[in-house]
């Protein structure tokens, strides 16, 4: 009984909840960037920040199930991928953002 007595007087007394604080986004991240032509084909031209491609690439991606059926992490590419790709017919999405990168500036 004194065990049920300590436990129940421990969630009797609860500390205040912090507040927490709004985060606000990296601005690196929120910065248009310039799109190669391979990459404006994929998703449209016009500059995007890095996390608006991811978006609309993945939407691409979804929209024309290029995820591989066995592997999901894996990303066959079609021929308006391939350029970005460097030519390769998969990619894991952990590469994707890599190979991505190199159509940014």
């Amino acid at each position: 009984m004194a065990v049920k007595k300590k436990a129940a007087k421990k969630a009797a007394v609860k500390k205040p909840a912090k507040k927490k604080s709004a985060r606000k986004p990296s601005a690196a991240f929120m910065k248009p960037m310039k799109i190669s032509a391979e990459l404006a084909a994929v998703i449209g031209a016009g500059p995007f920040p890095r996390t608006e491609v991811t978006k609309k690439l993945w939407a691409y991606i979804k929209k024309h199930d290029l995820q591989d059926a066995k592997n999901r992490r894996n990303i066959n590419a079609d021929d308006k991928l391939k350029p970005v790709f460097g030519g390769k017919k998969q990619v894991s999405m952990f590469d994707m953002t890599k190979l991505v990168s190199n159509h940014l500036s």
